[in-house]
């Protein structure tokens, strides 16, 4: 493996670490805190970074078990992340197609937190961070295949669940 710069190579991906570690723990203050620890983690295993194939999937993996430890430590209580990240209102909208489409994506981003962890994790590597199976596989910690059916059952889950809401009002 080629030199690899804590601040070119690590430092750079504490906004998917904390976008990952959000979607475990479900808390803005935990997160923060699993970026830090895991940035630290990674940082003390600098000696042994020429053994690692790829700096991010083993940043990924320490970031997703410092998650899934903390959860289980604080009994996994699942709160949903606070309304309004990530959206904005289209100004060509009236009041009430935003309050609409706020509603939307607040009931998808409910589903999302009810999911199984790994489905979850993978949903969230592969469809809000934009990483390969391969990446999601190794940081994980399982096959391509593993990953694949997670992901489909993943968004087959959120798929009905929002039609039932949709339809029945749920």
């Amino acid at each position: 493996m080629e030199n690899i710069s804590f601040r070119n190579d690590v430092l750079p991906l504490k906004n998917v670490l904390y976008r990952l570690a959000l979607r475990i723990t479900l808390s803005r203050e935990e997160a923060e805190d699993i970026v830090q620890d895991t940035l630290i983690k990674v940082w003390n295993r600098r000696d042994d970074w020429h053994d690692i194939d790829s700096i991010e999937a083993f940043s990924l993996t320490v970031c997703r078990n410092l998650s899934l430890d903390r959860m289980k430590k604080a009994g996994a209580d699942n709160r949903a992340i606070a309304d309004g990240e990530d959206f904005t209102a289209d100004p060509d909208r009236n009041p009430f197609e935003t309050a609409a489409q706020r509603d939307r994506v607040e009931q998808v981003r409910r589903i999302i937190d009810s999911l199984p962890e790994k489905q979850k994790s993978c949903m969230q590597l592969r469809d809000f961070e934009g990483k390969s199976y391969k990446e999601i596989a190794q940081a994980l910690g399982i096959t391509e295949e593993q990953v694949k059916v997670n992901i489909f059952r993943a968004r087959q889950a959120v798929k009905q669940k929002y039609n039932e809401i949709e339809e029945y009002g749920l």
